[in-house]
C-alpha cells in the first residue's frame, strides 16, 4: 500500500498476489440496474476454480440482502480488485482464530468485497459498508486482511467472525499515513487503535465488548488488533521485514525472534513508482543472506587466460527459487540444511496478482489501473487494464487451474514459465529480457492512452473513452500471450535431448 505523497506521481496504490489454487478467470461485471426491492443473492465458493463465471458448481447460495437500485462495473478477479469509480482493493488470508469463526455467517470476504466494488467510491464508504454488513449478517470466513484505496488514500481492514452466538464480526480498519507505505502479507499487522482518532482508526460497534468478553483483553492497556485477531506470537514475518527495511533502511529494522512488531507503516527513503513495486512483486531474495539458493553449488572446470585448466564455483544451472518440495527435500536430504526456503515474495503457486494506482486527476475512465499478471509474478508480464476497460480477451474467462487448458490465458504463461525454471540459468536469458521489453512498451505507451481518454472525456465522449482503454488493454493483452507462446519454441529446443 503506497499513500499519494509516497508516490513519485501523486497516485495511490495497492496490490495483492493470490498465492493458492484459486480461480483464474477474470471478467468485467458490468454496470447495472435492478428493480425496487430487488434481492441480492450472497454465495460462498466464489475462490474455487470452476470452469468459468456461469459454472455454479462449487457455489452455494448462503444468504439474500436488499439490493441497490444502480451498481458500477467491477474487474471480477477471484477477490474482486476494482470498480469503475477508481475504489481499489487488494487481499491477503490471515486465518485468526478459530473459536472465532462462525460458520452461520453469509459473508466471506470475497463477496463483501465485490458488494463493496458495486456500492462504493470510496475506501472510507467501503469500509463503513463492510462492517455494517458484516456486523448485521455475520462473517462466516476464516479471518482476512483487505487493502482498500482510492484516490487520496489507503486503509487495510482485518475482519473476522465474533464467535459463538449470533453471526456478527469483529473487524478495524487503519489508514496509511499519506507519506507511508505499508505491507501486509498474511499476517495481521494493526497495532494500537487509537478510538477517538477517527481520520486514522474505524472499528467495529461491538469490538471493545467483545474482545473482553472472550479474554484477549483486560480492558486496561492499549489494544493491539493483532493480538485479538490471531494466536501469533509476532504480527510480521519475512516479507513484511524484507520490504519495510528496503523502504526504509535507516530504521535498522530486525527480524530477530525476540522482535514482535515492526512499524505498521514507514516513510519510504524514496518515493515509490509502479515499477518498483512490479520490482518487490519479482523479489526472491536472490543475491542475499535469504537467498535459498546460495548454497547449491557445482564445480566447473574452465580454462584461465593462460590455457591453463582450473576449477571454479558456480551456482547450478537448475536452481532457482521455485524448486519442488520435492526436489527441496531430496537437496536436504543429501546435504541438511542446504536449502533454507524463506518464502519468496513471487511463488510459482501464484493464480494472479495485480498492483493498482488510483489517480485524482485522471477521469475514472482511464485514472485506475490494475497492473495484472497471471502466475508468476517474477516470470509474467503486466496487462494494464484500466477502471473503463469494459471487456476483455475471451481467454481470460476460462479457468487454467484444474488443467492444462490451452484456451485459457493463464496458460499462454504458465507454460511458458515452467519450462523456463527447468534450467534457470537458461530459462531466464529469455524470460527476463521479455518482461522488460514489455514493460518498457506499455509505460511508454500508457501516458499516449491517457492523453487520449482526457481529450475524449472532455469532449463528452465518455463512452468512447471507454472503447479506446478497452481495446489497447485487448491488444496488448492478446501481445503479450503471443509473445510468451512463441517463447515455447526456443525452450523445448532447449530440452530436445531430455531435462
Amino acid at each position: 500500500m503506497v499513500g499519494r505523497l509516497a508516490s513519485v506521481d501523486g497516485s495511490v496504490m495497492t496490490s495483492h498476489t493470490c498465492d493458492g489454487p484459486y480461480r483464474t478467470w477474470v471478467e468485467v461485471f458490468p454496470h447495472s440496474k435492478y428493480e425496487k426491492g430487488a434481492l441480492h443473492s450472497v454465495y460462498s465458493g466464489t475462490l474455487d476454480p470452476g470452469e468459468t463465471a456461469w459454472d455454479m458448481r462449487n457455489v452455494k447460495k448462503t444468504g439474500d440482502i436488499p439490493e441497490t437500485e444502480e451498481t458500477y462495473a467491477f474487474l471480477n478477479t477471484a477477490y474482486p480488485c476494482l470498480n469503475e469509480k477508481q475504489l481499489a482493493i487488494g487481499e491477503t488470508t490471515i486465518g485468526g482464530r478459530q473459536e472465532l469463526r462462525n460458520k452461520e455467517g453469509i459473508f466471506y470476504i470475497e463477496e463483501l468485497e465485490k458488494i463493496a466494488l458495486q456500492r462504493c467510491k470510496t475506501a472510507r464508504e467501503a469500509i463503513t459498508l463492510i462492517g455494517k454488513l458484516a456486523e448485521e449478517y455475520g462473517y462466516g470466513d476464516y479471518a482476512e486482511c483487505i487493502t482498500l484505496a482510492d484516490p487520496k488514500e489507503v486503509w487495510q481492514l482485518e475482519i473476522s467472525g465474533s464467535g459463538k452466538g449470533k453471526p456478527s464480526a469483529i473487524w478495524c480498519a487503519a489508514r496509511i499515513p499519506d507519506d507511508h507505505v505499508g505491507v501486509s502479507a498474511n499476517y495481521p499487522r494493526i497495532s494500537t487503535i487509537d478510538f477517538n482518532n477517527p481520520d486514522r482508526f474505524m472499528y467495529s460497534s461491538n469490538l471493545r465488548e467483545t474482545a473482553k468478553n472472550l479474554g484477549y483483553w483486560d480492558g486496561k492497556e492499549p489494544m493491539k488488533f493483532w493480538k485479538v485477531i490471531g494466536p501469533w506470537r509476532k504480527a510480521f514475518d519475512m516479507r513484511e521485514f524484507f520490504i519495510l527495511s528496503a523502504l526504509a533502511p535507516s530504521l535498522n529494522l530486525s527480524d530477530d525472534v525476540a522482535v514482535t512488531e515492526l512499524p505498521f507503516s514507514v516513510k519510504p527513503e524514496k518515493k515509490l513508482s509502479p515499477r518498483d513495486l512490479m520490482r518487490f512483486f519479482r523479489e526472491t531474495y536472490e543475491g542475499t543472506q535469504w537467498d535459498m539458493t546460495k548454497n547449491l553449488l557445482i564445480t566447473v572446470k574452465k580454462k584461465d587466460d593462460q590455457g591453463n585448466e582450473i576449477e571454479e564455483k558456480i551456482k547450478s544451472p537448475v536452481a532457482n527459487s521455485w524448486m519442488s518440495r520435492d526436489l527441496q527435500k531430496l537437496f536436504n536430504e543429501l546435504q541438511p540444511g542446504v536449502i533454507k526456503n524463506r518464502y519468496p515474495i513471487a511463488q510459482n503457486f501464484c493464480s494472479y496478482s495485480h498492483i493498482i494506482q488510483c489517480r485524482s486527476w485522471l477521469p475514472d475512465e482511464v485514472g485506475a489501473v490494475a497492473w495484472f499478471s497471471f502466475d508468476n509474478p517474477a516470470l509474467s508480464p503486466r496487462i494494464p487494464i484500466f477502471s473503463g476497460v469494459i471487456s476483455l480477451p475471451l481467454s481470460f474467462s476460462i479457468c487454467g487451474q484444474q488443467r492444462y487448458t490451452p484456451d485459457a490465458a493463464i496458460w499462454s504463461f504458465r507454460e511458458t514459465n515452467r519450462l523456463a525454471t527447468i534450467n534457470w540459468a537458461k530459462g531466464r536469458t529469455l524470460i527476463e529480457p521479455a518482461v522488460k521489453e514489455l514493460e518498457d512498451k506499455v509505460f511508454e505507451e500508457v501516458p499516449i492512452v491517457e492523453k487520449k481518454v482526457v481529450e475524449l472525456v472532455k469532449a463528452g465522449k465518455n463512452e468512447e473513452a471507454k472503447l479506446y482503454v478497452t481495446v489497447y488493454t485487448n491488444n496488448f493483452a492478446y501481445a503479450a500471450m503471443k509473445r510468451w507462446e512463441e517463447m515455447k519454441v526456443p525452450l523445448w529446443s532447449m530440452y530436445g535431448m531430455g531435462f
